[in-house]
Protein backbone atom coordinates (compact mmCIF):
# COMPACT_ATOMS: atom_id res chain seq x y z
CA UNK A 1 0.00 0.00 0.00
CA UNK A 2 1.05 3.56 -0.96
CA UNK A 3 1.10 6.01 1.51
CA UNK A 4 0.35 9.86 0.00
CA UNK A 5 3.94 11.34 0.53
CA UNK A 6 6.18 9.24 1.96
CA UNK A 7 8.86 8.48 0.05
CA UNK A 8 10.82 5.16 0.25
CA UNK A 9 14.85 5.90 1.29
CA UNK A 10 15.80 4.70 -2.09
CA UNK A 11 13.49 7.32 -3.66
CA UNK A 12 14.47 9.91 -1.27
CA UNK A 13 18.31 9.37 -1.77
CA UNK A 14 17.83 9.66 -5.78
CA UNK A 15 16.07 13.18 -4.88
CA UNK A 16 18.84 14.06 -2.63
CA UNK A 17 21.10 12.71 -5.40
CA UNK A 18 19.72 14.45 -7.93
CA UNK A 19 19.50 17.94 -6.48
CA UNK A 20 23.18 17.68 -5.53
CA UNK A 21 24.63 16.87 -9.37
CA UNK A 22 21.99 20.29 -9.50
CA UNK A 23 23.36 22.32 -7.34
CA UNK A 24 27.49 21.08 -8.40
CA UNK A 25 26.01 21.73 -12.07
CA UNK A 26 24.97 25.82 -10.49
CA UNK A 27 28.20 26.06 -9.11
CA UNK A 28 30.58 24.52 -11.68
CA UNK A 29 28.61 26.91 -14.12
CA UNK A 30 28.92 30.12 -11.99
CA UNK A 31 32.94 29.22 -11.60
CA UNK A 32 33.39 29.38 -15.45
CA UNK A 33 30.96 32.56 -15.91
CA UNK A 34 33.53 34.08 -13.65
CA UNK A 35 36.57 32.59 -14.67
CA UNK A 36 35.20 33.71 -18.33
CA UNK A 37 35.08 37.51 -16.88
CA UNK A 38 37.93 37.11 -15.17
CA UNK A 39 39.64 36.72 -18.12
CA UNK A 40 38.15 39.08 -20.03
CA UNK A 41 37.91 41.86 -17.73
CA UNK A 42 42.34 40.73 -17.63
CA UNK A 43 42.53 41.09 -21.03
CA UNK A 44 40.54 44.21 -21.42
CA UNK A 45 43.06 45.94 -18.81
CA UNK A 46 46.54 44.64 -19.96
CA UNK A 47 45.62 44.80 -24.05
CA UNK A 48 48.53 46.86 -25.35
CA UNK A 49 47.47 49.59 -28.01
CA UNK A 50 48.46 48.39 -31.60
CA UNK A 51 50.01 51.04 -33.61
CA UNK A 52 51.64 51.01 -37.72
CA UNK A 53 54.89 53.30 -38.64
CA UNK A 54 53.23 56.18 -41.32
CA UNK A 55 56.29 56.09 -43.77
CA UNK A 56 54.74 59.36 -45.22
CA UNK A 57 54.91 61.41 -42.49
CA UNK A 58 56.39 64.25 -42.69
CA UNK A 59 57.63 64.95 -46.35
CA UNK A 60 60.36 65.98 -47.40
CA UNK A 61 61.22 69.46 -45.67
CA UNK A 62 61.54 72.42 -48.13
CA UNK A 63 64.31 75.01 -48.75
CA UNK A 64 66.46 71.56 -48.49
CA UNK A 65 66.78 71.53 -45.06
CA UNK A 66 68.20 68.50 -42.60
CA UNK A 67 66.72 68.06 -39.90
CA UNK A 68 68.63 68.44 -36.40
CA UNK A 69 68.21 66.30 -33.12
CA UNK A 70 64.71 66.51 -31.66
CA UNK A 71 64.61 68.12 -28.08
CA UNK A 72 60.81 69.17 -27.90
CA UNK A 73 57.46 68.25 -29.82
CA UNK A 74 53.92 69.49 -29.29
CA UNK A 75 51.09 68.86 -30.93
CA UNK A 76 48.76 72.06 -31.78
CA UNK A 77 44.75 72.21 -31.07
CA UNK A 78 44.66 71.72 -34.90
CA UNK A 79 46.63 68.71 -34.53
CA UNK A 80 49.52 69.89 -36.35
CA UNK A 81 52.48 69.48 -34.75
CA UNK A 82 55.64 71.96 -33.78
CA UNK A 83 59.15 70.65 -33.50
CA UNK A 84 62.22 71.99 -31.74
CA UNK A 85 65.32 70.55 -33.45
CA UNK A 86 68.97 71.61 -32.94
CA UNK A 87 70.34 72.92 -36.30
CA UNK A 88 74.14 72.91 -34.93
CA UNK A 89 73.95 69.16 -34.45
CA UNK A 90 74.87 69.22 -38.37
CA UNK A 91 77.76 68.36 -39.90
CA UNK A 92 80.28 69.71 -42.38
CA UNK A 93 79.00 67.06 -44.47
CA UNK A 94 75.88 67.52 -43.49
CA UNK A 95 75.91 71.18 -45.19
CA UNK A 96 77.75 71.66 -48.45
CA UNK A 97 74.34 72.49 -50.51
CA UNK A 98 75.21 75.86 -48.62
CA UNK A 99 78.85 76.45 -49.60
CA UNK A 100 79.22 79.18 -52.30
CA UNK A 101 80.20 76.77 -54.54
CA UNK A 102 77.81 73.54 -53.90
CA UNK A 103 79.72 70.24 -53.96
CA UNK A 104 76.74 68.33 -52.96
CA UNK A 105 72.96 68.79 -53.49
CA UNK A 106 71.87 68.73 -49.63
CA UNK A 107 71.62 69.88 -47.62
CA UNK A 108 70.98 73.68 -45.44
CA UNK A 109 70.23 74.76 -41.60
CA UNK A 110 67.20 74.48 -40.49
CA UNK A 111 65.15 76.95 -38.96
CA UNK A 112 64.78 75.77 -34.65
CA UNK A 113 61.45 75.60 -34.83
CA UNK A 114 59.16 73.72 -37.67
CA UNK A 115 55.58 73.44 -38.00
CA UNK A 116 54.04 70.34 -40.05
CA UNK A 117 50.46 69.77 -40.82
CA UNK A 118 48.41 66.15 -40.26
CA UNK A 119 49.37 65.73 -44.07
CA UNK A 120 53.27 66.23 -43.51
CA UNK A 121 53.51 69.85 -44.70
CA UNK A 122 55.50 72.54 -43.04
CA UNK A 123 53.27 75.17 -42.22
CA UNK A 124 55.04 77.94 -41.26
CA UNK A 125 58.61 77.86 -38.96
CA UNK A 126 60.70 80.58 -37.34
CA UNK A 127 64.68 80.66 -35.45
CA UNK A 128 65.31 80.58 -32.02
CA UNK A 129 68.17 79.78 -29.81
CA UNK A 130 68.04 75.75 -29.65
CA UNK A 131 66.82 74.65 -26.23
CA UNK A 132 64.75 71.64 -24.45
CA UNK A 133 61.07 71.26 -24.05
CA UNK A 134 58.22 73.19 -25.61
CA UNK A 135 54.73 73.58 -25.40
CA UNK A 136 52.07 75.50 -27.74
CA UNK A 137 48.97 77.30 -26.01
CA UNK A 138 45.46 77.19 -27.77
CA UNK A 139 46.07 80.74 -29.24
CA UNK A 140 48.93 79.67 -30.59
CA UNK A 141 52.13 80.99 -28.71
CA UNK A 142 54.58 78.89 -28.51
CA UNK A 143 57.04 78.12 -25.12
CA UNK A 144 60.57 76.97 -25.46
CA UNK A 145 62.77 75.60 -22.82
CA UNK A 146 65.85 77.18 -22.99
CA UNK A 147 67.82 78.79 -20.25
CA UNK A 148 64.29 79.48 -18.88
CA UNK A 149 61.21 79.16 -20.53
CA UNK A 150 60.68 82.07 -23.03
CA UNK A 151 57.14 82.66 -25.04
CA UNK A 152 57.41 83.23 -28.44
CA UNK A 153 54.67 84.82 -31.14
CA UNK A 154 55.00 82.20 -33.66
CA UNK A 155 54.10 84.95 -36.88
CA UNK A 156 57.42 87.32 -35.95
CA UNK A 157 59.68 84.83 -34.16
CA UNK A 158 60.03 87.23 -31.20
CA UNK A 159 60.27 86.28 -27.59
CA UNK A 160 56.88 88.43 -25.39
CA UNK A 161 57.63 86.86 -21.91
CA UNK A 162 59.56 84.76 -20.06
CA UNK A 163 60.19 83.29 -16.86
CA UNK A 164 62.35 84.87 -13.82
CA UNK A 165 65.76 83.14 -13.87
CA UNK A 166 68.83 83.67 -11.82
CA UNK A 167 71.17 85.77 -13.00
CA UNK A 168 74.24 83.50 -12.53
CA UNK A 169 74.76 80.77 -14.70
CA UNK A 170 77.24 77.87 -13.26
CA UNK A 171 79.27 75.94 -16.21
CA UNK A 172 78.68 72.20 -14.87
CA UNK A 173 77.69 69.76 -17.39
CA UNK A 174 77.48 71.53 -20.81
CA UNK A 175 74.91 74.38 -19.55
CA UNK A 176 73.62 76.30 -22.93
CA UNK A 177 74.76 78.78 -24.01
CA UNK A 178 72.46 81.45 -26.01
CA UNK A 179 74.79 83.48 -27.63
CA UNK A 180 76.01 81.31 -30.72
CA UNK A 181 78.62 82.67 -32.66
CA UNK A 182 76.64 83.46 -36.36
CA UNK A 183 76.50 80.69 -38.62
CA UNK A 184 78.85 79.97 -41.42
CA UNK A 185 77.39 78.69 -44.37
CA UNK A 186 78.57 74.96 -45.08
CA UNK A 187 80.45 74.92 -41.56
CA UNK A 188 78.38 72.01 -39.05
CA UNK A 189 79.15 71.27 -35.66
CA UNK A 190 80.63 68.27 -33.76
CA UNK A 191 77.53 66.14 -34.81
CA UNK A 192 74.62 64.40 -32.91
CA UNK A 193 74.69 64.67 -29.08
CA UNK A 194 72.83 62.52 -26.70
CA UNK A 195 70.58 65.05 -24.98
CA UNK A 196 70.78 68.60 -24.16
CA UNK A 197 71.75 69.90 -21.56
CA UNK A 198 73.36 68.30 -18.89
CA UNK A 199 71.96 69.15 -15.52
CA UNK A 200 73.51 72.48 -13.72
CA UNK A 201 74.82 72.48 -10.08
CA UNK A 202 75.20 68.95 -9.90
CA UNK A 203 77.95 67.58 -11.16
CA UNK A 204 81.33 66.86 -11.19
CA UNK A 205 82.98 69.15 -13.67
CA UNK A 206 82.99 72.02 -11.67
CA UNK A 207 85.00 72.97 -8.39
CA UNK A 208 83.14 71.95 -5.20
CA UNK A 209 83.85 75.21 -3.82
CA UNK A 210 82.56 76.63 -6.56
CA UNK A 211 79.34 74.59 -6.70
CA UNK A 212 78.81 74.84 -2.80
CA UNK A 213 79.05 78.88 -2.89
CA UNK A 214 76.54 78.51 -6.29
CA UNK A 215 73.94 76.50 -3.99
CA UNK A 216 74.42 78.93 -0.75
CA UNK A 217 73.65 81.76 -3.03
CA UNK A 218 70.78 79.99 -4.45
CA UNK A 219 69.06 77.44 -2.06
CA UNK A 220 66.25 74.68 -3.55
CA UNK A 221 63.40 77.48 -2.74
CA UNK A 222 64.99 79.86 -5.47
CA UNK A 223 61.62 80.80 -6.72
CA UNK A 224 63.36 81.14 -10.38
CA UNK A 225 64.69 78.87 -12.95
CA UNK A 226 68.23 78.14 -12.06
CA UNK A 227 69.96 75.55 -15.15
CA UNK A 228 68.52 74.94 -17.77
CA UNK A 229 64.63 73.99 -19.08
CA UNK A 230 63.91 70.26 -19.31
CA UNK A 231 59.96 70.10 -20.24
CA UNK A 232 57.24 72.72 -20.57
CA UNK A 233 53.78 71.58 -19.76
CA UNK A 234 50.36 74.42 -19.59
CA UNK A 235 47.51 73.96 -17.40
CA UNK A 236 45.37 76.45 -19.43
CA UNK A 237 42.11 76.12 -17.57
CA UNK A 238 43.94 76.70 -14.41
CA UNK A 239 46.10 79.58 -15.76
CA UNK A 240 49.85 77.61 -14.96
CA UNK A 241 52.63 76.49 -16.69
CA UNK A 242 54.51 73.85 -15.52
CA UNK A 243 58.38 73.48 -16.12
CA UNK A 244 61.47 71.32 -15.03
CA UNK A 245 64.48 72.86 -14.54
CA UNK A 246 67.93 70.72 -14.19
CA UNK A 247 69.12 72.48 -10.79
CA UNK A 248 69.26 69.85 -7.74
CA UNK A 249 68.63 67.09 -10.31
CA UNK A 250 65.39 68.61 -11.58
CA UNK A 251 62.65 70.76 -9.91
CA UNK A 252 59.22 70.67 -11.00
CA UNK A 253 58.26 74.13 -10.88
CA UNK A 254 54.88 75.98 -11.31
CA UNK A 255 53.98 79.48 -12.64
CA UNK A 256 51.40 81.45 -13.46
CA UNK A 257 50.81 81.61 -17.19
CA UNK A 258 49.46 84.74 -17.19
CA UNK A 259 52.01 86.92 -15.21
CA UNK A 260 54.55 84.12 -15.65
CA UNK A 261 55.02 84.65 -11.87
CA UNK A 262 56.68 81.77 -9.78
CA UNK A 263 53.35 79.85 -7.56
CA UNK A 264 54.85 76.40 -6.41
CA UNK A 265 57.20 73.90 -6.26
CA UNK A 266 58.71 70.56 -5.13
CA UNK A 267 61.29 67.49 -5.48
CA UNK A 268 61.62 63.69 -5.23
CA UNK A 269 58.26 62.26 -3.79
CA UNK A 270 56.54 65.36 -2.98
CA UNK A 271 58.82 67.20 -0.68
CA UNK A 272 58.46 70.82 -0.71
CA UNK A 273 61.25 72.72 -1.90
CA UNK A 274 62.75 74.10 1.66
CA UNK A 275 63.54 69.75 2.23
CA UNK A 276 65.04 69.06 -1.09
CA UNK A 277 68.61 68.21 -0.58
CA UNK A 278 71.82 69.96 -2.20
CA UNK A 279 73.99 67.01 -1.01
CA UNK A 280 74.43 64.80 -3.91
CA UNK A 281 74.81 61.26 -2.17
CA UNK A 282 70.81 61.99 -2.31
CA UNK A 283 70.98 61.65 -5.97
CA UNK A 284 73.20 58.59 -6.59
CA UNK A 285 71.92 55.91 -8.21
CA UNK A 286 72.53 52.23 -9.79
CA UNK A 287 70.43 50.57 -12.07
CA UNK A 288 68.88 47.73 -9.98
CA UNK A 289 69.82 49.73 -6.88
CA UNK A 290 67.27 51.62 -4.64
CA UNK A 291 65.92 54.84 -5.54
CA UNK A 292 67.66 57.55 -5.15
CA UNK A 293 65.90 60.85 -2.25
CA UNK A 294 66.04 63.08 -5.09
CA UNK A 295 65.56 63.25 -8.36
CA UNK A 296 68.48 62.06 -10.58
CA UNK A 297 68.09 63.89 -13.65
CA UNK A 298 66.58 64.75 -16.91
CA UNK A 299 63.27 65.16 -15.00
CA UNK A 300 60.05 65.85 -17.53
CA UNK A 301 56.32 66.00 -17.07
CA UNK A 302 52.63 65.79 -18.31
CA UNK A 303 49.39 66.41 -16.47
CA UNK A 304 46.65 63.98 -16.62
CA UNK A 305 42.70 64.99 -17.15
CA UNK A 306 42.04 63.82 -13.79
CA UNK A 307 44.81 66.62 -12.73
CA UNK A 308 47.62 64.45 -11.25
CA UNK A 309 51.32 65.60 -12.62
CA UNK A 310 53.29 62.41 -13.97
CA UNK A 311 56.82 63.00 -13.78
CA UNK A 312 59.44 60.89 -15.43
CA UNK A 313 62.73 60.97 -13.94
CA UNK A 314 65.32 59.26 -16.89
CA UNK A 315 68.30 58.90 -15.00
CA UNK A 316 66.76 56.70 -12.25
CA UNK A 317 64.17 54.98 -14.49
CA UNK A 318 61.20 56.20 -12.66
CA UNK A 319 58.12 57.91 -13.06
CA UNK A 320 56.67 59.48 -9.85
CA UNK A 321 52.72 60.67 -9.29
CA UNK A 322 51.58 63.68 -7.51
CA UNK A 323 48.88 66.05 -7.57
CA UNK A 324 48.56 69.35 -8.90
CA UNK A 325 50.07 70.48 -5.40
CA UNK A 326 53.14 68.25 -5.17
CA UNK A 327 51.54 65.33 -2.90
CA UNK A 328 53.25 62.21 -3.67
CA UNK A 329 50.25 59.39 -5.06
CA UNK A 330 52.65 56.40 -5.77
CA UNK A 331 55.95 55.86 -7.98
CA UNK A 332 56.55 53.56 -11.31
CA UNK A 333 59.69 51.58 -11.59
CA UNK A 334 60.19 50.95 -15.56
CA UNK A 335 63.36 48.98 -16.77
CA UNK A 336 65.40 48.85 -13.84
CA UNK A 337 68.33 47.65 -15.30
CA UNK A 338 69.06 50.21 -17.90
CA UNK A 339 72.24 52.32 -17.34
CA UNK A 340 73.90 55.94 -18.51
CA UNK A 341 71.03 57.61 -19.99
CA UNK A 342 67.72 55.72 -18.29
CA UNK A 343 64.66 54.38 -19.60
CA UNK A 344 61.81 57.12 -19.04
CA UNK A 345 61.92 59.93 -20.90
CA UNK A 346 59.00 61.49 -22.06
CA UNK A 347 55.44 60.98 -20.70
CA UNK A 348 52.02 61.06 -22.67
CA UNK A 349 48.78 59.63 -22.47
CA UNK A 350 46.23 57.60 -24.53
CA UNK A 351 43.41 59.54 -26.62
CA UNK A 352 40.58 58.42 -24.00
CA UNK A 353 38.82 60.26 -21.92
CA UNK A 354 40.38 57.85 -18.95
CA UNK A 355 43.82 57.89 -20.39
CA UNK A 356 43.93 54.39 -19.54
CA UNK A 357 47.79 54.22 -20.82
CA UNK A 358 50.94 55.62 -20.35
CA UNK A 359 53.11 56.26 -22.94
CA UNK A 360 56.72 56.86 -22.24
CA UNK A 361 59.89 57.22 -24.41
CA UNK A 362 62.48 55.49 -23.89
CA UNK A 363 66.16 56.99 -25.17
CA UNK A 364 68.21 54.17 -24.25
CA UNK A 365 66.68 50.87 -25.16
CA UNK A 366 64.60 52.54 -27.67
CA UNK A 367 61.02 51.75 -27.14
CA UNK A 368 57.62 53.30 -27.07
CA UNK A 369 56.24 51.61 -23.75
CA UNK A 370 53.04 51.12 -23.00
CA UNK A 371 51.81 50.96 -19.36
CA UNK A 372 48.75 51.28 -17.26
CA UNK A 373 48.29 54.39 -16.17
CA UNK A 374 46.30 53.02 -12.65
CA UNK A 375 49.42 50.45 -11.68
CA UNK A 376 52.35 51.16 -14.17
CA UNK A 377 52.06 47.64 -15.65
CA UNK A 378 54.10 47.35 -18.53
CA UNK A 379 51.29 46.07 -21.13
CA UNK A 380 53.24 46.03 -24.41
CA UNK A 381 55.80 48.60 -26.55
CA UNK A 382 57.04 49.35 -29.67
CA UNK A 383 60.48 49.95 -31.55
CA UNK A 384 63.69 48.79 -31.04
CA UNK A 385 67.36 50.28 -32.04
CA UNK A 386 67.99 51.07 -35.68
CA UNK A 387 67.76 53.85 -37.87
CA UNK A 388 65.13 52.25 -40.06
CA UNK A 389 61.52 53.66 -40.42
CA UNK A 390 59.65 53.08 -37.45
CA UNK A 391 62.67 52.25 -35.54
CA UNK A 392 64.68 54.59 -32.93
CA UNK A 393 68.16 55.88 -32.76
CA UNK A 394 68.20 57.89 -29.74
CA UNK A 395 64.27 58.04 -28.87
CA UNK A 396 64.16 61.45 -27.24
CA UNK A 397 60.52 63.20 -27.49
CA UNK A 398 56.41 61.91 -28.03
CA UNK A 399 53.94 63.57 -28.48
CA UNK A 400 49.91 62.55 -28.87
CA UNK A 401 47.28 64.13 -31.05
CA UNK A 402 43.69 64.03 -30.64
CA UNK A 403 43.04 60.82 -32.95
CA UNK A 404 45.49 58.41 -30.65
CA UNK A 405 48.39 59.04 -33.25
CA UNK A 406 52.22 59.30 -31.56
CA UNK A 407 55.04 61.93 -32.88
CA UNK A 408 58.59 60.86 -31.86
CA UNK A 409 61.40 62.70 -32.12
CA UNK A 410 65.16 61.52 -32.05
CA UNK A 411 68.41 63.11 -31.56
CA UNK A 412 72.19 61.32 -31.22
CA UNK A 413 71.97 59.40 -34.89
CA UNK A 414 68.33 59.51 -35.35
CA UNK A 415 67.39 63.11 -35.95
CA UNK A 416 63.95 62.82 -37.39
CA UNK A 417 60.39 62.93 -36.63
CA UNK A 418 58.08 59.98 -37.50
CA UNK A 419 54.11 59.31 -36.71
CA UNK A 420 53.03 55.83 -35.74
CA UNK A 421 49.07 55.63 -36.66
CA UNK A 422 46.17 53.33 -34.25
CA UNK A 423 45.81 50.41 -36.23
CA UNK A 424 42.96 47.92 -35.72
Amino acid sequence: MEIQGYKTRDEEGLMNSDKRAWIRAIVVSASLCLLVLSVALRAQVTSAPKYKFDPDWPKPLPNNWKLGGVTGLAVDKDDNVWVLDRPHDLRDMELRAELPNPTSDCCTLPPSMIHINKNGDVIGSFDAPEGHGMAVDSKGFVYIGQDTVRKYDPKTGQPVGEVPRVPDRLAVNGEAALGKEPHVPGKGGPGPLGTFPGSVGGGSRSDPAAIAAFRAKYPPTTPMIVGNIEEIRLDEPVHELYATDSYLGGRVMVFDLDTLAFKRGWGAYGKPLSEMSTDDVDRKYTPNGPMPKEFRGHLTLNISNDGFVYAADRMANRIQVTTKQGKFVKEFILAPSTGQGGSTGGVAFSPDKAQKFLFISDLTNNHIWFLNREDGEVVGRIGTMSQNGGQFMGLHMIAVDSKGSIYTGEVSNGERVQRFVPAS
